[in-house]
This record gives C-alpha cells, sequence and structure tokens, in this order.
C-alpha cells in the first residue's frame, strides 16, 4: 500500500493533538476555575490541577518529539537515559504498571530509539487494567535488537496495529490510530529489519532485529 509523506505526517498530528487534548483542555478548565474561586483551599486545589497538567503536557511533548519528530537535539546516538526518563514520564499517571528496564548499553542509535519509544507506547496502551512493562535492547555489531513485553490482565492490542507494525496494514486501515506503528515498521525497513508481535489476552510481546 501506498501511503504519501504528507497523508503520514497529517495523522501524525491528529495523533498527537489527541493525545495532548486531555491534559491541555485540564489547563484550560484549570484556569477557569481559578479566576471565579475565592476560597483559599480550593484555589490551592486549583494550582495543583495546573501544575499536574503542565507536567503531563511537558512530559508528552518531550515524548512525542523523539518517538514522532526529528529530535534535532540528539545525535545519531542516543543516551538510553534519555528513552527511560521519556517512558517513566509517560507511566507517571499510571501507577498500576510496573517498568522493568533492562539495557546494558550506554546508547543506541535514533531510529531504534524512535522504534523502542513507540513499542513502548502501544504496550502501554494496551495495559488498560494496569500490569508489567519489560523493556529491554542491546547493539552488537551494528545490530540492535529491541524486546517490549506487557503483561496483564486482558491486554488490549488492536489487530489493526498489529498489522502496521508488521507491514501488513491494509487499503483504509491507515489512521491516527494505526499511523505511528505504520511509521516505524517504515523506519525498520529503512534499517533492514521488521517488527515481529505475539500477543493474546495476557500478554503482547513485540520485537525488533535492526541490521544498521
Amino acid at each position: 500500500m501506498t501511503i504519501s509523506q504528507v497523508e503520514l505526517a497529517s495523522l501524525l498530528c491528529s495523533r498527537l493533538c489527541h493525545d495532548l487534548l486531555s491534559p491541555v483542555g485540564a489547563l484550560n478548565n484549570g484556569l477557569e476555575l481559578l479566576a471565579d474561586e475565592t476560597d483559599p483551599e480550593m484555589r490551592a486545589r486549583c494550582f495543583e490541577l495546573l501544575t499536574d497538567s503542565a507536567s503531563a503536557s511537558a512530559q508528552k511533548l518531550k515524548f512525542f518529539r523523539l518517538a514522532f519528530g526529528a529530535a534535532g537535539g540528539f545525535g545519531e546516538s542516543v543516551d538510553n537515559r534519555e528513552p527511560k526518563e521519556l517512558i517513566e514520564g509517560l507511566l507517571a499517571d499510571k501507577p498500576r504498571i510496573h517498568l522493568n528496564w533492562t539495557l546494558d548499553e550506554q546508547t543506541l542509535p535514533k531510529p531504534a530509539v524512535k522504534i523502542l519509544l513507540n513499542l513502548a507506547l502501544i504496550a502501554v496502551d494496551s495495559l488498560s487494567r494496569g500490569g508489567q512493562l519489560d523493556i529491554g535492547a542491546e547493539t552488537l555489531g551494528g545490530h540492535s535488537e529491541i524486546v517490549v513485553r506487557a503483561a496483564g490482565e486482558k491486554i488490549a492490542m488492536d489487530e489493526i496495529i498489529g498489522r502496521a507494525l508488521t507491514g501488513e496494514l491494509q487499503k483504509g486501515e491507515l489512521t491516527s490510530r494505526t499511523a505511528a506503528a505504520h511509521m516505524i515498521a517504515a523506519l525498520a525497513a529503512e534499517a533492514n529489519g521488521q517488527i515481529q508481535v505475539i500477543a493474546d489476552d495476557e500478554m503482547l510481546v513485540m520485537g525488533a532485529a535492526l541490521s544498521s
């Protein structure tokens, strides 16, 4: 299936706007409440809401900058502390998801980090009832391998997203929900690699093998 770069960019922007709508909307609501509130305790609660919403917005923007964008501030390799902090920020309001980070390498190529972040985002979305998120990666001789595993009750994995990840998206299935998965499948193909997906009701395993 042929997809124009303009169409893909538009759908990725739609996804980004959708994910930012909630925390930015909460900021707006907090400001409206603060303008009309005179009770000191309620004003303090409004400030808490504003602080939480501003933090969530900033965390999501930082995540999407590297996961979706060009991330010009980074070199060809990215320190692994960066994606770890971004994923921890993504989980800040999801206390029922436990992160197990097992990366031995100090750095990963930027395309590998972008794929890792997007796979992590899909895994987080699948853990609607909480669970365990395991992330591992290693690089040897220019060959990178990434594994993201989500385990929990009633894994929510859309089959269409799975097809997008493996490059099997069908006509009419490219939407703002599948655009990111299609993008990282293309990134993996450019790196002479591929993405594999195994899913059932209690576990989702996604792996990427990249040769360059």
